[in-house]
């Protein structure tokens, strides 16, 4: 490219030559000679050798001062040099004044840029010129600067910037390419190449694999194996499609059958490793390498230096010991992975980890070494992390020179996180089959407590001595019923009203006693997304998990206020409904969350927040940090009951000091018309029966308290009652008699209600079934699958007997 600025020739005056001097002495004499002979005149002569030498002392006296002038350090510059200073192959250069003006260019930047386009005016993204004019600033200002990442169509720069010149009036900048490394590329051009050709002579089969399962490259020993012949062109083939299995496991090549040398083998995940934080099988090409099992260390030559120059580029952790246990080599991913700072290994594994693990991973490197070529993993801590414990994987190699044992370190912190979920999730399961057994038979008891106190209520006034009293414990029996509820909730054996429904609709409902139950101090606010999906769930317990969770935030906020003196920030409690579409689930990269169409619920506090050690921990029953005798610990114990029961998903997030938040996941429900009209009907509309009352009514309950408030309930009523015990007393009572209908319990001895209803309507089809039960409706009706059956939950009153009986005969 031409310099843009100008030329100026100087040639150096330092001196004359004594023979230059003498010739041009003679010269003058032959001209003084000449004008004596032509003139006759000495005196003309004479006067022309003094003004000769005048002019030659002038001239004389100006030399030293040309000559300083030539030594001088600073010169008009010579842009053709600069221009054949600047031209690179491989980084673009250029040179602009302070007025932004190009002044030079190597080649490689018109190529490009465009020969016009001065920095930072160039043709990149709108982010890059942004942050181009940015470092050009600072380097105005700081004498230097660089950028990252300047991204446009032609590709990727980084470029520094430079002020220089004597007045520091120019900016010289360089432009370096960024080039992406493409690791399975490589790997396979190494593979198809010279590398794969050393394995291959080393008696090594390897093979580069999509994650798709197909070849993209092999070197001629796999090829010979699987094919017959070294030159066969493999690229796309189905990679299993060459091996099989025998029972025993051992791994053959398919073209030789179990006829054929089985082989050993080895995978390693093609990855970068500073570029992903667990490298998933599914969406990596892998390398496999496939070594003879029964080859001889004898019959072979050492092949360690190609194997140690192939696995040297892999990104997976990967070292090879001797048959004395002594480190060969160690790639840098393991010594990284192993936390040692030197880029050459300890002389032996077992330097890498605490003292108390060094015994077994030497004896496990001896085993590998001296045993058949097997492979097994060994938990082991290391001195760099003794906290957490990982997974040292070795296998036992044969015809690998000296090497005996291939040795390979990753991280299992996030598989350790993951069996600590699992323990958590089978605790909370075990529990909650626990709660929901003590549930189910503590409601027998309150059902009979309940009871009694309705049928003595009934003969007592207010103002009775007795009254108040029998009060007081129906009371505190219906105290005992919620936190069994709430224990069932838990357990998901609660029994719940699924709707169709919008979140915004359930909100509203609650919102105006949510306000009086956080007080006045503590701001409300809600908000709503547009264009949420329905969902199906019950109103009700929705509105027992927002008034839980708001009670929650309430006390956190106001514990936070009491610890401040009131000084700290003003309470807020935040309701708010979101759309949540797969392609966000999806972003979460959540390992909980399916990915699918939500509609998430979502309730924040400024409280104190929840410390680490306990957000775990937040979900089992009676866990609480609230002080003695202020909690029972079964408030958010049901509200993941709930949410779990109806299909959704709960997360806690916190931070202490700053804020807590639960978001509830609820998944998005496509109604059909038929619930679509039951949506847009209002309840009004539903049909009434009339009940001319009175009726025979079997039933069947084992529980003596139980069976005698239920008995005398119903004979009050008007109703004509016959009990038993179990269920083959309930049958023996059918065939002697007609009922209108069973009213019976779920779970008995011998025969339980649901094969003694199955026995009935063998007999009569239409007779109609009332279970009484602590388990959950839905539950239920999944496991007894009757139709014409009816449900009363335990713990229930005389009225609450007394309406479900009169429901289901005016169905009837």
């Amino acid at each position: 490219m031409a310099s843009l600025g100008g030329e100026i020739d100087s040639v150096p005056v330092t001196g004359t030559p004594l023979r230059d001097w003498s010739l041009l002495g003679g010269a003058v004499m032959a001209s003084a000679g000449a004008i004596w002979a032509a003139s006759g005149q000495p005196l003309l002569a004479a006067g022309f050798i003094g003004g000769v030498g005048v002019l030659g002392a002038g001239l004389r006296l100006m030399l030293p001062r040309s000559a300083d002038r030539s030594g001088e350090d600073f010169a008009t510059p010579d842009w053709s040099v600069t221009n054949a200073a600047i031209e690179r192959t491989d980084i673009g250069i250029a040179i602009t004044d302070r007025a932004g003006r190009l002044v030079c260019a190597n080649r490689l930047m018109s190529q490009w840029f465009g020969v016009n386009a001065a920095p930072p005016r160039l043709p990149l993204e709108r982010e890059s010129t942004d942050l181009l004019e940015g470092a050009t600033r600072a380097a105005w200002r700081d004498g230097s600067a660089t950028a990252e990442a300047l991204a446009s169509s032609q590709g990727t720069w980084r470029a520094t910037i430079a002020r220089a010149g004597r007045g520091e009036d120019y900016l010289v900048w360089q432009f370096m390419p960024v080039v992406t490394q493409d690791l399975v590329a490589d790997m396979a051009g190494h593979i198809g190449g010279k590398l794969g050709r050393a394995l291959a002579r080393e008696g090594v089969q390897a093979v580069v694999v999509t994650p798709e399962g197909l070849i993209r490259a092999a070197n001629p020993a796999f090829s010979q194996r699987a094919t017959g012949s070294a030159a066969s062109d493999l690229f796309g083939a189905d990679f299993v499609s060459f091996l099989a299995s025998d029972d025993a496991e051992r791994i053959f090549y398919t073209r030789e059958g179990g006829k054929g040398t089985p082989v050993r083998l080895v995978h390693l995940p093609i990855a970068d490793p500073d570029g992903v934080a667990n490298i998933d099988p599914a969406r990596t090409a892998s390398l496999f390498l496939l070594i003879d099992q029964q080859s001889s260390v004898s019959d072979i030559r050492a092949g360690l230096p190609q194997i140690e120059a192939l696995l040297a580029r892999l990104p997976l952790g990967l070292a090879m010991t001797d048959r004395d246990g002594k480190f060969l080599f160690a790639n840098a991913a393991f010594l990284r992975a192993a936390g040692h700072d030197d880029t050459i290994p300890p002389p032996y594994p077992s330097d890498l980890v605490i003292k108390e693990d060094k015994g077994a991973l030497v004896d496990a490197v001896r085993r590998y070494a001296q045993g058949q070529a097997t492979a097994g993993d060994v938990a082991v801590r290391l001195r760099a992390s003794p906290e957490e414990p990982v997974s040292l994987s070795l296998a036992g190699v044969r015809g690998l020179g000296e090497g005996a044992v291939l040795l390979s370190l990753k991280d299992s912190s996030e598989e350790t996180r993951l069996k600590r979920e699992i323990a958590q999730a089978t605790k909370m399961q075990a529990v909650g089959q626990l709660a929901g057994g003590v549930a189910h038979d503590f409601n027998n008891v309150l059902t009979a407590i309940i009871g009694y106190c309705d049928l003595m209520l009934m003969r007592h006034t207010p103002g009775d001595s007795d009254y108040d009293d029998i009060q007081q414990i129906k009371a505190n029996s219906n105290r005992a019923a919620s936190l069994t509820r709430q224990l069932l909730a838990f357990s998901r054996q609660q029994t719940l009203r699924p709707q169709v429904l919008q979140l915004p609709d359930v909100v509203a409902e609650v919102s105006a006693l949510l306000k009086r139950l956080i007080g006045e101090k503590i701001t409300l606010e809600v908000t709503h997304d547009r264009e949420l999906g329905f969902v199906r769930a019950d109103p009700t317990q929705l509105e027992q998990v927002l008034l839980n969770l708001a009670v929650n935030a309430r006390d956190a906020i106001n514990d936070k206020l009491a610890a401040s003196g009131g000084k700290g920030a003003a309470g807020v409690v935040k309701l708010m409904t979101r759309r949540v579409t797969a392609a966000d689930v999806r972003a979460m990269r959540s390992e909980i969350l399916p990915i699918g169409d939500y509609t998430a619920l979502m309730v924040e506090d400024n409280g104190h927040g929840i410390k680490p050690n306990q957000i775990g921990k937040i979900f089992e029953p009676f866990f609480t940090t609230k002080e003695k005798g202020k909690g029972t610990g079964l408030g958010l114990s049901t509200v993941y009951g709930i949410v779990k029961q109806s299909g959704g998903f709960i997360f806690a997030e916190s931070e202490v000091g700053k804020f807590t938040r639960f978001s509830i996941y609820l998944p998005v429900h496509h109604p059909d018309a038929a619930e679509m009209a039951q949506v847009a009907r209002p309840a009004s509309a539903e049909p009434k029966r009339q009940w001319s009352g009175g009726g025979k009514i079997l039933l069947v309950e084992d529980e003596d308290t139980v069976r005698a408030v239920a008995e005398r309930a119903l004979v009050r009523q008007g109703y004509e009652v016959t009990t038993a015990a179990d269920g083959e007393e309930g049958l023996e009572a059918l065939t002697r008699g007609s009922f209108d209908l069973v009213v019976s319990d779920v779970v008995m001895p011998t025969m339980d209600g649901p094969a003694m209803a199955r026995e009935i309507r063998a007999l009569k089809p239409q007779m109609p079934f009332l279970f009484m039960s602590g388990y959950a409706e839905e539950q239920l009706r999944r496991e007894i699958d009757i139709p014409n059956m009816h449900f009363l939950a335990k713990p229930f009153s005389v009225q609450q007997i007394c309406e479900a009986v009169e429901k289901v005969l005016q169905a009837r």
